[in-house]
Formats: structure tokens, sequence, C-alpha cells
């Protein structure tokens, strides 16, 4: 787990809808402030319909102190075995206690409160924690001058770069795959971190490389200027432009790298097949199956598809080249997740559903007669679990919970969507293979 920390930014002082009002309409009818309340009256009561409706016109008074201001907050929970959670205290516990190795509900990390750090992006820049057998959340000499380098990091660390201009290179993305990194700045391009044994880092495959206790840092040659978005797959990597053009790299056994072959490729190549000519706007790539969603709300996939991901275009078990999957019926697609052996798209809202494929239920995710307008604005994936987010800020997870990676604090299995308890307003979200790590707003 990595996040970027560029410069401080204003934060928005906003309280939470509810707070610090009192609606008489939710009172008890037997309550002695509601006969207070409509005392002296001639109006009939209301029916059940107008008392919604009434509800709804009410005008609602938020109260926030002079002093308030809401406060960025990164929560996280899984495996925590390998250090990803990046909360020390649960591998090294003070004396007395024991180690924990598997967090089932949300954990605040709070060494971003300590080191003062604004949180922009999870997910992977410029401080990182976890599994570091590979060299890709950097080298890290500990204690210094000795030559042994952590294979594990269990808190965030401070990753260097070589940048030629520290002071104005911003960080603007970072992606992780099984074991290496990509990061993306605003002015110095593509590096990468980590394990290339199959091209995925960009560069040219070194034979018996030895990629742990490695210090190199690549910067990616010969790629376009104009690299927007970064995605890492398990052993793969793709670049995606401004101009919606989609280059790619890395393992093809599975044809995930789209480039109409079977084989690895070390160098960033343009994707052809059935994206030619779309402006893509999102790739999604956990696993070796993979999602493109083109600027008009199309889906198109190629990769892996032994689960049936694919089965709506294929019979085959891998696809080499981008397909177009006729989604039609599902309205214009929003987002879109592709995990080790599934798929999940979210579509524009208000759109009816067809059969194929099925739509989760909406109440759901907390769509209900009370908040009808709550719908489901992004959605993630790990290898056996997904993590959607909502318009209002809240977190459901389902899937298989390995490692507590759904944050239900329940040992089980979840076969639909239920909803995280988080202490905050979630609005960006992430998930590693065995972990989840979300990004919020304090109520206040």
């Amino acid at each position: 787990m990595i996040w970027t920390t560029p410069g401080e930014e204003s934060l928005i002082n906003r309280m939470h809808p509810l707070r610090g009002s009192i609606c008489l309409n939710c009172l008890s009818k037997w309550s002695p402030w509601r006969r207070m309340s409509t005392r002296n009256t001639t109006e009939p009561p209301l029916s059940k319909k107008q008392q919604k409706r009434k509800m709804k016109e009410e005008t609602i008074t938020q109260y926030a102190g002079d002093n308030s201001k809401r406060a960025d907050r990164v929560y996280a929970w899984g495996c925590a075995s390998t250090g990803a959670i990046g909360i020390p205290s649960y591998l090294k516990p003070e004396k007395g206690q024991h180690p924990i190795y598997t967090v089932r509900q949300p954990a605040r990390v709070k060494f971003m409160d300590r080191a003062n750090l604004k949180v922009t992006k999870v997910g992977c820049g410029l401080y990182g924690t976890g599994i570091n057998t590979d060299s890709q959340i950097g080298y890290h000499e500990f204690p210094r001058n000795t030559g042994r380098v952590l294979d594990y990091v269990i808190e965030p660390t401070l990753i260097d770069l070589p940048l030629d201009h520290r002071e104005t290179t911003n960080i603007t993305q970072v992606a992780c795959g099984r074991g290496h990194t990509l990061i993306l700045t605003d002015k110095e391009g593509v590096f990468t971190l980590g394990n290339n044994a199959y091209g995925q880092c960009g560069r040219p495959i070194v034979e018996g490389e030895v990629y742990g206790q490695n210090p190199r840092v690549n910067k990616m040659k010969d790629i376009p200027d104009n690299i927007a978005k970064i995605v890492c797959g398990h052993d793969h990597s793709f670049l995606l432009t401004t101009d919606g053009e989609v280059y790619s790299c890395g393992l093809g056994c599975d044809g995930q790298t789209g480039l109409g072959h079977y084989r690895t490729t070390s160098q960033p190549t343009k994707i052809k097949g059935g994206i030619e000519g779309v402006k893509i706007t999102q790739i999604a790539s956990t696993g070796d199956c993979v999602l493109a969603l083109s600027e008009e709300g199309d889906v198109f996939a190629w990769g892996n598809s032994e689960y049936n991901q694919l089965s709506i275009v294929t019979d085959q078990t891998q696809i080499n080249i981008p397909k177009y999957l006729p989604l039609k019926h599902c309205g214009k697609i929003i987002k879109a997740a592709s995990a080790g052996s599934k798929c999940a798209i979210v579509n524009s809202p208000k759109l009816e559903s067809a059969t194929e494929p099925e739509m989760i239920p909406p109440p759901l995710f907390g769509c209900n007669e009370l908040e009808p307008d709550v719908s489901v604005i992004d959605v993630v994936c790990g290898l056996h679990h997904f993590v959607a987010l909502t318009n209002n800020g809240s977190v459901y997870t389902w899937g298989k919970d390995k490692h507590g990676c759904l944050g239900l604090g329940i040992q089980r299995d979840q076969y639909f969507p239920l909803k995280v308890s988080i202490p905050a307003e979630t609005h960006s979200i992430q998930c590693g293979v065995d972990h989840t790590v979300v990004l919020c707003k304090s109520f206040c």
C-alpha cells in the first residue's frame, strides 16, 4: 500500500447533513414534544405519503463550530502479516501483547496524522508499506549501512525516486501489481520498481536478475509524453494516454497484453484490435482478465476467460486482442472492475437492467424510500472480493473474506453487498489482493 503526498490543499468544511437538526415529524406520536408541536391546530392529520413529502421539504439547518474542519482519514483492513495495513504495532506489539495478522474491521492508519501529511490517492506514491521481496516499494536498508534490506515494511516509509526536479514534480498516480510498481509523474514520465521477469516494468528482461534487495528505479523510455493513467495487472502493465490510446507490456501468456500474441513484451506497445480509434477512459485488470471502458460507455475485453468472464463473446479460455462486449441493454457503463475470476460494471443511474449481466438490486446499496437517490459511483476488486462506493460516502463489500479483506468483522464469505461500518465519509476506495484501503473525510 502506497500513498501520494503532494502539496497541501484546502479542506472543505462540511458537516454531516443531519447533524445538529431535529425533525418533529420523526418523533413518536406519543411524545410530549410531538403533542406540544401540534397543540392548538385545526389541520387534519397527514397521511403517510404526505408525511414523507413534508419530510423531504423540511429545511435542515446545519450547525458547525467556527473552528470545525473535516479531516482526512485513512482506514484499512485485511491481511496484516505483510505490513500492508501500515500499523506497525500489529506486527511489533508491546510487551505482553500478541501480534495481529488479520484485521477484520476498519482500522485507522494514524501515521498520516502524526506526519502531518495530506493523502490524495490511496493504492499505491512516495510512502509505501507491505511486502517488499522484489523491491517493489523501494530499497530500505535497516539498520543503515549494514547491508540488511527489509523484505517486509510494516509502516509507511519514504520511497526515494531519482527525480530531476524534486521541488516541482508531483506524483499523479501509482499502481501496484503482484511484484512491481508503476509511478506516474506530471513532468518526468513514468518510473517503475520491482520484478521485471516478464518485462512488466517496461525495460529489457535481464536473465537471472535478482529483484530482492535491488535499489534500481527505472524510468520508462520511448513512451508517449501524454500518459494520463497507469494500471498494473498481475505481471503486466498498461499506460493510457490523454487521447485514449492504450499501451501495454509484460506477461502475455493469457493474452492479457492485448497485442495479438501470447508472448512477453518488455517495451510498451500500442494495443489495437477492437479499441483502435476508440477513446478509452478506464482500464481494469487486477488479475489476467482486462476490461477497457470507452468515453461512450462501451466495454471491451481481452485476456483470461477461464472462468467464463468473457463468455458473452467467446468460448475460448483466452483472448489476445480486444473485443467489444455487447452490453447496450445495460445502458451507458461508467465504471468497470475485473478480478481474478469475475468482472463487474456500474451503469448510469435511472437505467433499467436486463438479465445478462444481472444487476445487483439497488436496495442492497442503501437505495430506499428515505434515500431514493443513493447510487453506486465506483467499484474496485481484489482477487476474490469486490468493494463498492456510493454517492453518500458508504462502502459495501462482498465476496471471499480471505484474511478479513471484507472488513465486516465476521469470519465468513459474503454472497451479497453488505455495508462496512466506517466512522467517516468515504470518497476513494482501493483493493489489494487480500486487503482493502479507503480514503475518507471525518464527519466533523
